[in-house]
């Protein structure tokens, strides 16, 4: 039986990745400062610690594994990385936990180990025109990511290929493209767009108007939490380093995003459109390298997707108005 280590089993991809990895077999360890917020974890074992710690690296490290699979990142959506108001904390927290994870694999002789990367470390001045967005994996460089914490991702890739050179670590890196669907973010300011427009939708009632930051003709392509998966199993079993991106080529605007939702809910919405925090004028993924690597692309469409990530959402949001009702009855 093959054992895997997953750091931040406690978030959207990583709860995810722990039951797919469960189901293939595996022993699973996950490893998380907080625990699941939606389901519980199905990890063999889950170790609820800072891996800003040493002391908690080396516990949870304590053994050799066949696969590491580092995903733990002080992350969020949009509202969180773009205002530039936690990029000290972006940067400081998810580069330790990198040094910290890395140095104690090589120590311990585990096999491989993957990171997740990010498309944020894309230069900005390729991501200006938003029906032509440049994403290619040689594209990078000169760097110039548009935010702090594509900086941080960038320099990481960088941590992690020189590990590979120096110390023969067997790494794996992938540029994830905006994973959503179930089980993940859906309020707070951590949620993604496709998330926040599923919640906005569900909550309003016919004829409301539904808050869009910018003109919404940003365009961004979104990746389902299946494939996502996939890719990223498909990347662990094979002999290529990466880096290489696992995302969607389904481009889409924020407008026609909003309107699929609406659409699955059958309300008659309108858009309304406020400044915000907007990241970039377009972004798409760029495939040629993984199928050409991996002989495999994403391919479900991005509607399917949208329509289970918004029956949860929808079911979510029923579930928290019940408990306010409830919690508000105070018998006599």
């Amino acid at each position: 039986m093959k054992k895997a280590l997953v750091c931040g089993a406690g978030g959207f991809i990583g709860g995810h990745l722990t039951h797919r990895l469960r189901e293939e077999g595996y022993w699973v360890r996950g490893v998380d400062l907080k625990l699941h917020e939606f389901a519980p974890s199905n990890a063999d074992e889950f170790v609820q610690g800072d891996l800003r710690d040493q002391a908690t690296v080396r516990r949870v490290l304590d053994q050799s594994f066949d696969e590491i699979y580092q995903l733990a990142a002080d992350m969020g959506g949009a509202g969180y990385i773009f205002t530039g108001e936690n990029d000290a904390e972006v940067m400081h927290n998810s580069a330790i936990i990198n040094l910290n994870v890395l140095h104690r694999a090589q120590e311990t002789l585990s096999r491989k180990i993957f990171y997740s990367s990010s498309a944020c470390i894309y230069p900005a001045h390729n991501q200006q025109d938003p029906g032509k967005p440049n994403c290619r994996e040689d594209s990078v460089y000169p760097a110039a990511p548009d935010s702090d914490h594509g900086w941080e991702k960038l320099f990481s890739e960088r941590l992690y290929l020189a590990f590979h050179r120096n110390h023969g670590t067997q790494a794996r890196i992938a540029r994830l493209h905006n994973t959503f669907g179930p089980l993940g973010a859906w309020a707070g300011g951590r949620e993604n767009a496709p998330a926040a427009l599923c919640r906005k939708v569900v909550e309003a009632q016919d004829q409301d108007e539904i808050e869009i930051w910018g003109d919404g003709e940003q365009t961004r392509s979104f990746l389902y939490i299946d494939e996502c998966l996939e890719g990223m199993r498909r990347l662990m079993d094979s002999e290529f380093t990466g880096p290489v991106n696992i995302g969607s080529e389904e481009m889409i605007t924020i407008n026609a995003l909003a309107e699929m939702a609406i659409s699955i809910s059958g309300k008659r919405l309108v858009l309304k459109h406020i400044p915000g925090p907007l990241g970039v004028r377009g972004r798409n993924s760029d495939n040629h390298l993984i199928l050409e690597k991996l002989g495999w692309q994403p391919s479900e469409p991005l509607a399917s997707g949208m329509k289970k990530t918004y029956a949860w959402i929808a079911e979510q949001v029923r579930l928290e108005q019940k408990s306010a009702v409830s919690g508000s009855f105070v018998p006599c």
